[in-house]
């Protein structure tokens, strides 16, 4: 009896309700499918080069060619995850994903591999609007960066499974990875079918009733209530809306160009977005190239290589879900920019890790500094996301995912064609002779330097953040007042 309440205490804890561990936990396996199937490209990069006879440009092109792809085709995407059932348009796409995943691991050339990724690219575009609208629709806002860290949690543990089972397997097959994640795909639409049914689109920024099945606690949801009014007050004495951004309108009858529009004119979502982009464009070239970066410069064999991605993972959960939390706690003491604060903070404490670990020559000194790097990489993203749905109408949570998508996905899909001709470029001597390192070391560091400027726009981004927080609260009570009035003259 003891040992079952003391796990339902941890449960509760971790995802912010006994009833939510089932959602939380598909939504973390959705966004585990695409860093997945990136992270296995990264770990079978020196087998294709082989079998395919190409190079870091052509290994960085089967990276970006799905960011590309998912970038056009996410604008759309948004425009249908703000008007139609969301559970079977992203159940489908899973099961479209798991089709081209499995497809690439029959590959016989590099063109056929790369077209087999362009599909790959365009059924993932629905991933990132779609989880974003879901998120603000299961969960309180005082909570929703402590929960995004745990959905979160499902990019970085798929990057590990992409790696280690590339790692492995492909000392055997390569295409036997992509078969591996393949068939994980298509459990998960199995699952996304069979236990996430679709939720009520909420008009409060908060979910007031939890749908049956779904997945959520309604007495977790109440429990949050005195935190979350409590981070209210103090945002609210302070801080008053722009009117003439407040939406008085139906956000879901805007045309696509009009939500656009409006989506970019928030300073703050701007701001953010840069912010996000810049952060996944290193995420993107590390993910790719960090097997060949660490083998090279340090020398290490493909055992020790897996070996030390539990590690590196393992630092960068600890991250993900240190960020969310923290910045929930911040933020329930009054701290009202906590949501901006903490990722420019975690920014600035990568650069500060990761460059004496790419100056050191000793694994065993790198791998701490990489490990606390990851981590700190990791802890932005959980606060950005979640400040995101703090600034945005509800009912343009979907378009305005989209329109950070594009510049994200652009961003990853740059990366590693970026890192990769870098190398190649840096890693070659005068009149065209080899050099002794591949030249990933110095692509990274010039890398570096991005991350750096988010710091700086994040604490721009802290002057605008509770204005525009304060404007989509005016923008979702008008529409519930009007609501509330249609409803009593249809009575």
């Amino acid at each position: 009896m003891r040992i079952h309440v003391r796990l339902g205490r941890v449960v509760r804890r971790a995802f912010g309700g006994s009833g939510r561990w089932r959602a939380v936990l598909l939504l973390a396996c959705v966004m585990a499918l695409d860093s997945a199937g990136s992270g296995v490209i990264g770990a079978v990069a020196n087998e294709l080069r082989r079998v395919l006879h190409i190079g870091n440009t052509q290994i960085g092109l089967l990276t970006a060619v799905p960011s590309v792809i998912g970038a056009l085709a996410t604008i759309p995407v948004g425009q249908l995850v703000d008007r139609l059932p969301r559970m079977p348009l992203l159940a489908g796409t899973v099961l479209l994903w798991s089709l081209a995943m499995a497809a690439g691991g029959l590959a016989r050339s590099y063109l056929w591999l790369l077209l087999s990724r362009v599909v790959l690219g365009a059924v993932t575009a629905t991933a990132g609007p779609m989880v974003a609208s879901l998120c603000g629709d299961l969960f309180p806002p005082a909570q929703r960066a402590r929960i995004y860290a745990r959905v979160l949690s499902g990019e970085l543990l798929g990057s590990g499974l992409g790696l280690v089972a590339g790692s492995d397997i492909a000392a055997v097959s390569w295409r036997a990875a992509f078969w591996l994640i393949a068939a994980f795909g298509l459990c998960l639409a199995f699952a996304l079918i069979k236990w996430l049914p679709e939720p009520r689109r909420t008009r409060t920024g908060e979910p007031d009733e939890p749908p049956r099945g779904a997945g959520v606690s309604r007495n977790a949801t109440e429990s949050a209530a005195p935190a979350r009014s409590r981070r209210d007050r103090a945002g609210a004495a302070a801080v008053r809306p722009d009117r003439t951004q407040v939406i008085d309108e139906i956000p879901e009858l805007w045309s696509l160009w009009r939500a656009t529009k409006y989506v970019l004119s928030v300073r703050t979502n701007v701001l953010l977005i840069v912010a996000s982009a810049v952060g996944y464009f290193f995420f993107a070239g590390l993910h790719t190239f960090a097997f060949e970066l660490v083998r090279d410069r340090y020398r290490v064999g493909r055992g020790e290589l897996t070996a030390l991605v539990p590690i590196i993972g393992i630092a960068a959960l600890a991250g993900v879900n240190l960020g969310g939390r923290w910045s929930d706690r911040l933020g329930r003491a009054g701290h009202v920019t906590a949501r901006v604060i903490v990722p420019g903070v975690a920014y600035t404490a990568s650069v500060t890790l990761f460059l004496p670990g790419l100056l050191t020559r000793q694994v065993w000194l790198a791998l701490p500094l990489f490990a606390g790097a990851a981590g700190a990489l990791a802890a932005a993203n959980p606060p950005l996301d979640a400040a995101r749905l703090d600034i945005m109408h509800p009912r343009l949570w979907g378009r305005a995912e989209s329109v950070r998508t594009v510049l994200r996905m652009g961003a990853q899909a740059v990366a590693p064609v970026a890192f990769g001709w870098l190398s190649d470029t840096l890693g070659t001597g005068p009149g065209g002779r080899e050099r002794t390192q591949s030249g990933l070391d110095r692509a990274f560091l010039i890398g570096l330097a991005p991350l750096l400027i988010n710091g700086l726009l994040l604490l721009r981004a802290r002057r605008t953040y509770p204005a525009d927080t304060a404007t989509a609260k005016a923008g979702f009570t008008v529409d519930t007042h009007r609501e509330t009035r249609a409803a009593a003259g249809d009575d």
